[in-house]
């Protein structure tokens, strides 16, 4: 956990930020490859000739569904591993997963629905693709929910644990649903079974966008761990506190 840890406060006033050396320059990555990617999405790269100014719309879906794809096999591997060594390392490195996949399939849904838009003249249709995707993210919702739940930390680590698992079988499915059942949204676009007439500025934008997409995950997830870390000493503060007030009140 030491390469995950806040760094305290030096003054000895305890953690002030779950900034350190490592993040800021993640975030600094971040931002510099985030204004990369709008300079060659929107200035630099020009419109294709079949899909037109509509194209931009890829570079924002294709890498964000890639990492939430990644994302929730982060959180079903956590999952497993807290199964067999109830870590709290892993518990929480997996609740922030999760977090982020509903956060980047939340982007990717919104995204997707102006491509529809444009493309289909609709903002939903109920094909194959989209009517799993949103069975998958009311799923991962029902992960933050169970998250939520009151209850002891290892109770909550096991079923959040098992509902993680089980929410990840439908990855392949969502993936493979273009492929299986006759779909509007179109089979995929790079290293699929299409071979995407796509390259130049197109397709190093498009290359990019999962570096600069790829930055802004690993940020936010080492964040968003750190203070699900530091929620847990607060917590684990607060019980001995009580604790040792009782005490008081029963020796008194």
């Amino acid at each position: 956990m030491t390469d995950l840890a806040v760094e305290p406060d030096p003054a000895g006033r305890g953690v002030t930020s779950t900034a350190s050396r490592g993040t800021r320059i993640l975030g600094a990555a971040t931002i510099v490859s985030m204004a990369v990617l709008l300079l060659y999405a929107f200035g630099i790269t020009s419109p294709d000739a079949q899909l037109g100014e509509s194209i931009r719309i890829m570079y924002v879906h294709v890498p964000t569904i890639s990492l939430t794809y990644l994302l929730m096999v982060l959180n079903a591997a956590c999952g497993v591993f807290y199964l067999r060594r109830r870590s709290e390392f892993a518990d929480l490195l997996g609740h922030a997963a999760g977090e982020l996949a509903v956060l980047f399939l939340g982007f990717s849904i919104v995204s997707g629905a102006l491509w529809g838009r444009i493309t289909w003249g609709a903002y939903w249709v109920w094909d194959a693709r989209l009517t799993t995707t949103a069975v998958l993210f009311l799923l991962y919702v029902g992960y933050l929910a169970v998250r939520a739940v009151q209850a002891e930390p290892q109770v909550r680590g096991t079923r959040s644990a098992i509902v993680g698992i089980a929410a990840a079988l439908l990855i392949p499915i969502v993936h493979k649903s273009v492929d299986w059942w006759s779909s509007l949204h179109q089979q995929r676009t790079l290293f699929g079974t299409l071979d995407p007439e796509i390259g130049g500025t197109q397709l190093f934008t498009l290359l990019f966008s999962f570096v600069a997409f790829g930055f802004l995950a690993a940020w936010l997830l080492v964040h968003r761990f750190r203070v699900a870390w530091l929620a847990e000493r607060m917590a684990e503060r607060e019980l001995e506190f009580a604790i040792a007030e009782r005490r008081s009140e029963a020796q008194s």
